[in-house]
């Protein structure tokens, strides 16, 4: 399968915390979602591959293009939207559209005017007197009309309301729909990667613990609850993380099925991309 964006061992190294080697596929045609707490890295790994920050690798292909030979060509061909704007106040919408028409060779006007009606957004008037939700839209219909093949969104729905966010995953899937446009989003909201991701990577502590396909967490992956005879009686192979409780012991499976007939008697639950985190974050390995 073609990447979109292939990453192999990249390191950042900060002071008080390291990015460590981190290694990542995402094929043409998917989104990618990428969640992690606070200060896990997640930014930091966006910044590393956009080069806003220098980062060590082996690897770092975009659209199939080399970052560090071919990144002035690699720009024109993604967008990137943050959960602030990098406009300025006194900018309004008409005159960005007029601005990026001069820089992007793809620029597209009339999805532009399109994308500022659907959203609602007074294409004369200032930004300072937009709200912050306001300005988010005008990130996405800038970035959507220039015609990107990779859009890279970091936080950028968190500020949104939920109406707006679904308006946004569907704009997600369409323009997936082209096998050609990927999409690589970092959010805390997992219940929208929960919507629209094909693949989430978990990042924790500048470490990539795993990515796994999105149907293969919500119907494969499940939760024991344990008692502790039960739990000394699992096959350590089984437990990709614990947490043990007051009264019982959360293990995480990757195969809740298959779990049920191995171990009788045990309760076991299909459970949001939340709490599969959450035990991967604040849960222990055997």
């Amino acid at each position: 399968m073609k990447q979109a964006l292939h990453i192999k061992n990249l390191t950042k190294k900060y002071k008080d915390f390291t990015l460590d080697h981190i290694s990542l596929d995402l094929p043409y045609g998917m989104i990618l979602g990428l969640i992690g707490e606070n200060g896990s890295g997640k930014s930091t790994l966006i910044n590393s591959i956009l080069n806003i920050v220098k980062a060590d690798y082996d690897e770092v292909h975009i659209l199939g293009q080399d970052l560090k030979s071919q990144e002035k060509e690699i720009k024109k061909e993604i967008a990137v939207i943050f959960n602030d704007s990098h406009y300025g106040e006194n900018l309004t919408p008409l005159f960005i559209g007029k601005m990026l028409s001069g820089i992007y060779t793809d620029w597209d006007q009339k999805k532009f005017t399109d994308y500022l009606k659907q959203f609602h957004l007074p294409e004369k008037k200032r930004l300072k007197t937009f709200s912050t939700g306001m300005k988010v839209k005008l990130e996405f219909a800038a970035a959507l009309s220039h015609n990107p093949k990779l859009l890279i969104l970091d936080e950028a729905t968190n500020g949104l309301d939920p109406v707006f966010r679904e308006e946004i995953l569907e704009i997600l899937r369409e323009f997936t729909e082209q096998e050609d446009h990927s999409v690589l989003i970092s959010s805390h909201i997992t219940s929208d990667l929960e919507k629209v991701a094909d693949y989430i990577t978990f990042i924790h502590n500048g470490k990539l613990i795993m990515t796994v396909s999105k149907n293969d967490l919500v119907y494969n992956y499940a939760v024991m609850r344990c008692k502790e005879s039960q739990f000394l009686a699992l096959d350590p192979k089984d437990i990709l993380a614990y947490r043990k409780r007051d009264f019982q012991i959360d293990v995480l499976v990757s195969n809740g099925k298959e779990a049920q007939r191995k171990y009788k008697g045990v309760v076991i639950d299909h459970v949001s991309v939340d709490e599969i985190m959450l035990l991967l974050v604040k849960g222990e390995r055997v």
